[in-house]
């Protein structure tokens, strides 16, 4: 269910949910631990929010002097924009002098926070100054993209029927950025290289499991990750591995434990491990793994080949099936891996390919 919820949200360009303070904290605090000065002197800015419902502006906001942060920026986008079909402004925006009922509707806002504004000797949640954006604040607009140009960091939940655009939107400026999206992104053909080539990897926590909904309540998502290109300490930890003969041993899956050799597949030179605990100290080959092995991946540990999907694959030189299998298992595809069980055709879920890093 809660991989369908994300599917349909994305499928009907329903982006409006909001991230728990929590889930926040916990990934942030995953790159203080590594380097404490990461945010230190730095401009963050956080698109694709409603500042005024957004935990990320107000975490950023109440740990502003913490953090170091030099200026914190938070945009949202206009709500005939977000089609959300039930709407008023909160007592926040109405009794400030800068409430316009029009703009209200059709602009984005935008919310500052740089100085002390109320002379309290302190820079937090307090002295967060707003303004109408002039036009709705969508991302890819002139407006955003300045203040895109301006940051140091970007920090946001993007809609999830636009992370393509959002991911090509911060490789154009080339910033660094924890962004929350779709496990299954690891596969558009506009990310997965960025992942191949450590231009950008997961995060430190798994993602958001419940995200909050503009109505109230909690809507589950299954299958969310961050993504990043800050170095954090999880990245740099090898994983602690059994060699063969041990998995056939000692794994806690039937699917290895007991066996005496690996699966090979029959269109690429590579086997089969279908779990990342899985995987053998001591073969050196390639190996097809789960896309969930990116969340454990040590880029001094291992490399990544490929990712057997489509086009993918076949540039990665997979061999096209017999056409007689097709009968027997129509999910067959050119450019995916297979492999033989009892003289049946199987076609495992998309596989990244990798091989242990060589010395």
């Amino acid at each position: 269910m809660a991989n369908t919820n994300l599917a349909n949200a994305k499928n009907a360009k329903n982006d409006e949910f909001y991230t728990q303070y929590p889930d926040i904290q916990k990934e942030i605090n995953a790159y203080l631990e590594y380097d404490a000065d990461v945010f230190r002197g730095k401009t963050v800015l956080l698109p694709c929010d409603d500042p005024e419902w957004s935990n990320f502006t107000k975490f950023f906001a109440q740990n502003f002097e913490l953090l170091g942060l030099k200026k914190l920026i938070s945009t949202s986008y206009a709500v005939e924009s977000k089609k959300i079909q039930e709407w008023k402004p909160t007592i926040f925006e109405t009794e400030s002098p800068y409430y316009d009922a029009d703009k209200s509707r059709t602009n984005g806002k935008i919310f500052i926070l740089d100085e002390d504004i109320n002379n309290d000797g302190r820079f937090n949640i307090n002295d967060l100054h707003w303004t109408y954006l002039e036009g709705d604040g969508d991302f890819r607009s002139d407006e955003v993209k300045a203040l895109r140009d301006e940051a140091d960091i970007i920090i946001t939940n993007p809609p999830f029927s636009l992370f393509r655009e959002f991911v090509a939107w911060l490789m154009e400026a080339n910033k660094q950025f924890i962004i929350i999206g779709n496990m299954n992104a690891v596969s558009y053909k506009e990310v997965f290289p960025l992942l191949k080539d450590n231009v950008m990897w997961m995060g430190v926590s798994s993602g958001a499991r419940e995200y909050i909904k503009p109505e109230g309540g909690f809507m589950k998502m299954g299958n969310t990750c961050w993504y990043t290109n800050i170095d954090h300490g999880r990245r740099h930890q090898p994983l602690r591995l059994m060699t063969m003969a041990e998995n056939f041993k000692h794994s806690k899956h039937k699917e290895i434990r007991g066996k005496k050799e690996y699966i090979h597949y029959e269109n690429y030179d590579a086997i089969e491990v279908p779990f990342v605990d899985a995987i053998p100290s001591d073969y050196n080959g390639a190996m097809g793994l789960p896309k969930s092995f990116l969340e454990k991946y040590c880029p001094e540990q291992f490399e990544i080949i490929g990712i057997a999907e489509g086009d993918s694959g076949k540039e990665l030189g997979l061999k096209p099936f017999p056409r007689e299998l097709k009968k027997v298992n129509p999910s067959l595809r050119d450019g995916q891996l297979y492999y033989l069980l009892d003289g049946y055709p199987i076609k495992p879920f998309a596989r990244i390919l990798i091989r242990k890093k060589q010395s």
